[in-house]
């Protein structure tokens, strides 16, 4: 099964998802924002994705700044709990297949899931 965390907002995200139906996969959609994941879930991501918090982290939103989230010393657990507490700090959209996910930057990255 395929599945979306998904940001209907973001055009990035329903790029995504368009192009997952357009290769006849129907994901289950998460809608991450109104459902926020947990840190369990945020970890399994990241392993799946293999990449460490502070690369799914959007450095650009106003949370990330207001919460001094880019000093040097924090630690993998502080952007977790970050991402749990403020779900926008989430790059979007992850689509994961199996045990594997990609982030959906560009689009054309969940091809490799197919």
């Amino acid at each position: 099964m395929t599945r979306i965390y998904h940001n209907p907002r973001c055009s990035k995200s329903r790029q995504t998802l368009e192009l997952l139906r357009a290769n006849g996969v129907e994901p289950e959609i998460e809608l991450y924002l109104e459902t926020p994941l947990d840190a369990e879930t945020i970890a399994s991501l990241l392993d799946k994705l293999g990449i460490k918090a502070a690369q799914l982290v959007r450095r650009s939103e106003q949370d990330f700044k207001d919460n001094n989230l880019g000093r040097a010393d924090i630690t993998e657990e502080q952007l977790i709990a970050a991402m749990v507490k403020y779900p926008k700090l989430i790059e979007r959209p992850i689509v994961v297949a199996g045990d594997r996910a990609v982030l959906g930057r560009p689009p054309e990255n969940v091809l490799e899931l197919l």
